[in-house]
């Protein structure tokens, strides 16, 4: 089971401009998502991410570089993990239940609560209107691929069933993805490895450990 050490930035909170955001994460060191889980999905784009948190947010940065790139949904709560898609779930101390955040390269996103996959409950548009993101796409097609990356500034209040959240010595359990179903080469990528017959992201038992600096 892989653990991170998620760490505390001053000077910055859920107002701070997403480019400058975007700079400082990049300071930072970033973790890869290279699971492949299911040997029958072998392709691997390069892909790796960024979290760190501030007293009233997260910020999340994933960087990605793949063969094709599709951003069909716009809307809210749209199927983004057609897309090219990144994902990151989060459970809090020991709670069953656990958020799941899903974007597509132009940061449309999903965003549910639940125990687990079947029954999730949507969050409400004006809390995910709340969640800032900037995303830079390399310009034309190269041999290696297409790079992109997307940054996100994610408040705290998002976390509904979690009013007040401080996560200053919490620990806290997590998964993040990297997936495309709908794309020439579907591809389910993850953080830790998930130990099931077909790909499911929805399996909080294989979720990682965050301690929050």
């Amino acid at each position: 089971m892989k653990s991170l050490s998620v760490p505390f930035v001053s000077g910055a909170d859920k107002d701070t401009p997403v480019e400058e955001v975007s700079f400082i994460l990049n300071g930072l060191g970033r973790s890869a998502i290279e699971t492949v889980s299911w040997p029958v999905h072998s392709y691997k784009p390069d892909t790796s991410f960024v979290l760190a948190y501030a007293t009233d947010c997260f910020f999340l940065k994933y960087y990605v570089k793949e063969d094709a790139l599709q951003a069909a949904e716009h809307h809210l709560n749209e199927p983004v993990y057609k897309d090219s898609c990144v994902e990151f779930f989060i459970a809090f101390g020991r709670d069953r239940e656990y958020y799941n955040l899903e974007f597509n390269c132009l940061g449309s996103c999903l965003i549910a609560y639940g125990p687990e996959r079947n029954g999730r409950k949507s969050l409400p548009g004006n809390l995910a209107d709340n969640i800032r993101s900037g995303t830079w796409i390399g310009s034309g097609n190269t041999v290696d691929g297409i790079y992109w990356e997307l940054t996100l500034v994610i408040p705290f209040e998002v976390f509904i069933h979690h009013k007040g959240l401080t996560l200053n010595e919490m620990e806290c359990r997590a998964n993040f993805y990297k997936c495309g179903d709908d794309l020439p080469v579907p591809h389910f990528l993850s953080w830790n490895k998930i130990d099931t017959e077909a790909p499911d992201f929805h399996r909080p038992e294989f979720f990682g450990n965050l301690y929050f600096e």
